[in-house]
């Protein structure tokens, strides 16, 4: 990956407390899982940043090699990767997420 790119990821990563990279927007999610995190994420009451990966074709394949992560989407809360829809889900219906969310120290 370009250092260029790299950078671009970490400084929208940096400058969101809560980020997801998807498909689509939050409000017109383009794909089922991007769709169910969005859901996850306001369920929890959670302000995010959406980043379209349909947009930037570049994003799309970068954010896999920046988090060593196939799968999109990507949730990242105070710079650090959460995970993708089934890691998300899994930790919104045991708590989990409310915590990681919550967690104002990081």
């Amino acid at each position: 990956m370009e250092d260029t790119l790299r950078d671009q990821i970490q400084g929208i990563i940096d400058s969101n407390d809560v980020v997801l990279f998807m498909k689509g927007t939050k409000h017109f999610p383009q794909c089922g899982f991007s769709a169910t995190v969005v859901e996850v994420l306001r369920r929890s009451g959670s302000e995010f940043h959406d980043v379209n990966v349909l947009e930037d074709p570049s994003i799309r394949q970068g954010i896999k090699e920046f988090a060593n992560w196939p799968t999109i989407p990507q949730l990242y809360v105070r710079g650090k990767f959460v995970g993708g829809c089934d890691i998300v889900r899994e930790m919104y219906e045991n708590g989990e997420l409310d915590a990681v969310l919550s967690d104002k120290e990081g």
